[in-house]
């Protein structure tokens, strides 16, 4: 198997995984509450992976167009938790499809922008990527157990 079918494959099961964790909240209650300490809400967060996720993938590799306001991700508040879960399917619609077309060579190609102050390849990139989805999804995980009072969830596999 490919490493952009395996990564593809990745990006699919963890963007399940984020809706699961946002359909976890009833009605979306708490989605826009923020705890104490903490900046974001669980809702920001996903707005935030959608941003990342549609720039950093979609536009740049997959060539979909796509106008990141990533300050709107962290202020945006009290989107309907329907309208939320939605974008992020489409999100999880698009995503693996652009990963899966990559071809070895375009994966170990230079990443098209510099990000982290250094050149990367695009596999490295999509491997950090995949990190910082899962990152942000452990943090909505504890949110909504935290403002819901629940429980784990059985997330989707592979």
């Amino acid at each position: 198997m490919s490493l952009a079918t395996q990564l593809s494959e990745l990006f699919r099961r963890d963007l399940a995984r984020l809706i699961q964790e946002l359909e976890a909240f009833a009605d979306g209650e708490g989605l826009w509450e923020r705890v104490p300490g903490i900046s974001n809400s669980a809702g920001n967060l996903a707005l935030h992976l959608e941003g990342n996720l549609r720039e950093y993938i979609g536009r740049q590799l997959g060539r979909s167009p796509y106008n990141r306001d990533r300050s709107l991700e962290f202020s945006l508040q009290g989107l309907p938790a329907a309208e939320l879960i939605q974008r992020i399917e489409t999100v999880k619609e698009l995503i693996p499809g652009i990963i899966s077309r990559l071809s070895a060579i375009e994966l170990e190609s230079t990443y098209p922008e510099e990000v982290f102050n250094a050149p990367l390849s695009s596999q490295q990139f999509l491997i950090s990527l995949h990190g910082h989805l899962n990152y942000h999804l452990g943090q909505i995980d504890y949110l909504r157990r935290n403002l819901t009072c629940g429980k784990a969830i059985e997330f989707a596999g592979l």
